[in-house]
């Protein structure tokens, strides 16, 4: 190639020359583009030599060279374009024998490698390399056959997923809170949309869970739950202090009172338990168990419910003030009523009436209320505790005596000669020795209902005598059948003896 350059003289016309050089130049670009291998060389040699001495020989030897040699140029100028423009040199890549794409460079391939690698690392929680055996093989290919990076990666990433897919267990979540991890997505989404549908009525219209539930895959994980061991888990109560165990002078009343609960509400959380009959170890639920994840349905009801009789009142100077009765009783009305109810875990939390409709007008009730005034011994329907002290044995079944019997009040401990007082005002209807209660007070009430005060020894009242709530009508003692000093209360309503201390204020 150098020695036919030289063959040119200076009188030589030099748009030949200059057209020649045009020609080495896309060339040797060409040449450069095709170097990577020894039979792109190889033609390169062959047939740019012949190139050049043909393109001498029609210089020296023909007028008409020039135009012809620019010809020529030009065609070989034209299909050097035409090939660096379509083909490009590459790389046919390999992995365990599986071709997965075509690429100018390696780094590309090894870029594609490197984000795989990080993403299955922060996913799997450990360093995660990707160890597969992988070949390259040069080729000219076509560059629309060029594959990117990302489809090299999506290849990588599947052999990722299925890795993952093998490990991903779902770690479940509630507003935030580990509670379990389960093995099966699908299983599941099942148990939640059956514990979504735990409330459901014909009447429910939609239900919800009140809390944020997550299922968030995890790959190293020790303890897997049951579908079983997951539903006692998402149910179980979160509070974790929602009993109560009662102790010696506990009564029903005062264990709501202390927990901030009404007794009808502490009744129903425990429906098992007689409140006349508590007994010490006894184990209450003391407020509404909430479990971890609570169920929010709602209903569209319609019912009908009684209206209630207007009441006109006439005052009557024969009966005390405070007191009342009935003259004519009227007759409820009856509604029909559309409401939509909230509830949370079955309890109704909410109602909202939309609409209302009277099917029944209610009549009118008379009643007559007492204007005179009320004397000091007159009832209050309140009781007070006859005497302060500790309560020694409680209503309802009891050992005594080497032998189980019924108790039909309470024992008050207390000192000898200790003021014992009337509950409520009345009129004294017994004061005397009676068998096993010894010296024994009984009042009766304006309603009819009696209290008893026994053991006494001595008795402050007769029978027949007016008594105010609060006046000492005993002194405690142990006469009768007793164990030592107190005073046995009880309260009988219609001639039956009920729990003292659902009365007790």
């Amino acid at each position: 190639m150098q020695q036919g350059k030289n063959n040119f003289s200076k009188n030589s016309n030099f748009a030949q020359w200059k057209e020649w050089k045009i020609s080495q130049w896309w060339l040797k670009q060409y040449a450069a583009l095709m170097k990577h291998t020894e039979d792109l060389r190889e033609w390169y040699r062959i047939h740019s030599r012949r190139l050049h001495h043909n393109f001498h020989n029609m210089v020296a030897g023909h007028r008409m060279a020039g135009p012809i040699s620019y010809l020529v140029a030009s065609s070989a100028l034209a299909i050097i374009l035409t090939l660096t423009t379509l083909y490009a040199p590459s790389y046919m890549v390999t992995i365990n024998g599986e071709t997965v794409g075509i690429v100018t460079d390696d780094e590309m391939v090894e870029e594609a490698i490197a984000a795989v690698e990080q993403q299955g690392t922060d996913i799997l929680g450990y360093e995660y390399q990707v160890e597969d055996q992988i070949d390259y093989q040069f080729a000219i290919s076509l560059r629309t056959d060029l594959s990117t990076e990302k489809t090299l990666e999506n290849y990588f990433y599947g052999q990722l997923e299925k890795l993952t897919g093998e490990m991903r267990k779902y770690q479940v979540l509630v507003d935030g809170t580990v509670v379990g991890v389960a093995k099966d997505e699908a299983a599941m989404e099942e148990l939640l949309e059956n514990l979504k549908v735990r409330y459901v009525s014909e009447d429910t219209v939609s239900s919800q869970f009140l809390n944020t539930v997550e299922l968030k895959p995890v790959y190293q994980v020790e303890n897997i739950m049951t579908m079983s061991e997951m539903e006692d888990a998402l149910l179980a109560n979160k509070d974790g202090s929602t009993t109560y165990t009662v102790v010696a002078g506990d009564t029903f009343n005062a264990i709501a009172y202390a927990n901030d609960m009404s007794v009808s509400d502490l009744k129903a959380l425990n429906p098992d338990v007689d409140i006349n009959r508590l007994m010490v170890g006894d184990i209450l639920n003391v407020k509404e168990l909430t479990p971890i994840l609570s169920i929010q349905t709602t209903d569209e009801v319609t019912y009908t419910q009684s209206i209630a009789c207007p009441v006109e009142t006439r005052e009557d100077s024969s009966m005390y003030v405070g007191s009342s009765k009935i003259i004519t009783q009227g007759v409820e009305g009856e509604e029909q009523v559309e409401a939509t109810v909230t509830y949370i875990n079955g309890q109704e939390t909410a109602r909202e009436i939309t609409s209302t409709t009277v099917l029944r007008e209610p009549t009118t009730t008379i009643k007559a209320v007492g204007t005179k005034e009320k004397p000091k011994t007159a009832s209050t329907g309140t009781y007070r505790w006859p005497v302060s002290g500790r309560i020694t044995s409680y209503f309802g079944s009891r050992y005594i005596f080497g032998s189980y019997s019924y108790h039909s009040g309470i024992d008050i401990s207390t000192s000898y000669g200790a003021a014992i007082c009337a509950a409520d005002g009345g009129t004294v209807t017994y004061a005397g020795y009676k068998g096993s209660y010894g010296n024994l007070v009984i009042i009766t009430h304006d309603n009819g209902t009696q209290t008893y005060y026994a053991h006494n020894s001595s008795l402050l009242v007769s029978t027949g005598q007016k008594v105010y709530k609060g006046q000492q009508i005993a002194k405690a003692g142990s006469t009768g059948r007793s164990t030592g000093t107190h005073c046995h209360f009880e309260v009988r309503v219609n001639g039956r003896s009920v729990n003292p201390l659902s009365y007790l204020s």
